[in-house]
């Protein structure tokens, strides 16, 4: 069977200019990133240092827990831009993708809401302060961070079988019955799934050690002293060192070990023959390295870990963008999305643009609300 007889063929018109989807998809998933990063890998590092760090790691993690329901609502409502305009403009391997693993996708609701009441019942003994935390909270606490691991891994899954239609016939053939999908196709098979799985965790933690700089320097007002911050900047300095070793193990695992010599030909081109996609595979790479090095050698001030903060979401974007332009790569065999018709309706767009201002207010503020809170270490402290 030609994978692409499985791409619906019928164009129905893009609401939107491909431009205007692409660009707010990725600046969509940019934003989403950096509460998803905290809730990827912060919420298990914060567990851990709670519960078995010592007095300042304690602090940290009593503080990320304790902001974690905020930062689950914020990054939950933030998914939803990438998500909306991925279905606008990419419905026709978005749904086909979601089908063959309907279940599993599925699951992730069922993951998702469990997940949210043990960050708050872990939160609210933090908040409490609790001498000695409930099992039952830790054990809470814990499964929350196995959940949504378990939605990276599903969210991965669905997206790169979006991205591999050349696997669809096999997924379909062997999870079908009578021509009908059953649903419970998994992506395993896919040589890119488990590399950018763990990609996506080394950048995580590279978000968590920048959040602990810009939490010590911007949102703890006079709540901890000075030895809690020279704690901070050596912790952030050993998380973000994981972090990128971690991504540089990862991202070299998926480029040359899981791309296909298509698609490395063509990130790897060179100016001289077209646009210079290799700027999008090298900038990715070596771009960790600018938050590192400030972190490193920049000085434990507010400026320096604002520029830190600052130069991770750099990091999140880049990475975003080069993401975006080898999906349309791997698609193109099969569905070229610049190909289709533009059917611009104006007044949505509009009103899509005046909605996501306000809400990036409404963020704002709920950070600013988080500023307020004057956190005191835990009582059981020694």
């Amino acid at each position: 069977m030609d994978p692409a007889m499985l791409v619906e063929r019928a164009a129905a018109g893009t609401p939107a200019p491909i431009w205007f989807v692409q660009l707010f998809k990725v600046l969509g998933f940019t934003l989403h990133a950096v509460p998803m990063n905290l809730w990827y890998a912060g919420l298990p590092v914060a567990l851990w240092l709670h519960l078995r760090g010592g007095e300042h790691g304690r602090r940290f993690g009593g503080r990320l827990l304790r902001q974690m329901p905020v930062i689950v609502a914020v990054g939950v409502n933030l998914g939803i831009v990438p998500l909306l305009f991925m279905q606008l403009a990419y419905y026709k391997v978005f749904y086909p993708a979601t089908i063959l693993m309907a279940w599993s996708w599925l699951a992730i609701i069922a993951l998702l809401i469990p997940a949210y009441y043990g960050v708050y019942a872990y939160a609210w003994g933090c908040k409490n302060d609790e001498k000695e935390m409930p099992f039952w909270r830790v054990a809470a606490g814990w499964c929350a961070a196995v959940f949504f691991l378990a939605i990276g891994f599903l969210f991965v899954n669905g997206f790169s079988l979006m991205d591999h239609v050349d696997r669809w016939p096999e997924l379909w053939r062997d999870h079908s019955m009578a021509g009908a999908a059953l649903g419970t196709a998994l992506n395993l098979g896919d040589a890119t799934l488990w590399p950018r799985w763990l990609l996506m965790l080394g950048l995580a933690l590279q978000t968590t050690a920048a959040w602990l700089l810009f939490d010590a320097e911007w949102l703890t007002g006079n709540s901890v002293g000075e030895d809690y911050r020279r704690w901070a900047w050596g912790f952030a300095k050993k998380l973000y060192t994981v972090g990128l070793l971690w991504f540089a193990a990862a991202g070299s695992w998926y480029v040359f070990g899981s791309w296909s010599a298509e698609l490395r030909d063509s990130m790897f081109s060179w100016p001289l023959m077209g646009w210079p996609l290799v700027a999008l595979t090298v900038l990715p790479a070596l771009s960790p390295g600018l938050p590192w090095l400030l972190i490193l050698f920049g000085g434990r001030t507010r400026a320096i870990a604002a520029l830190v903060a600052l130069g991770q979401f750099g990091v999140l974007g880049v990475n975003a963008v080069s993401r975006q332009v080898v999906q349309n790569l791997n698609l193109k065999p099969y569905w070229d999305v610049y190909s289709q018709p533009v059917d611009v309706q104006w007044g949505p767009l509009a009103m899509f643009l005046v909605v996501l201002v306000i809400g990036l207010g409404v963020v704002g503020w709920m950070i600013a609300q988080i500023r307020k809170c004057d956190f005191a270490p835990p009582s059981n402290v020694p």
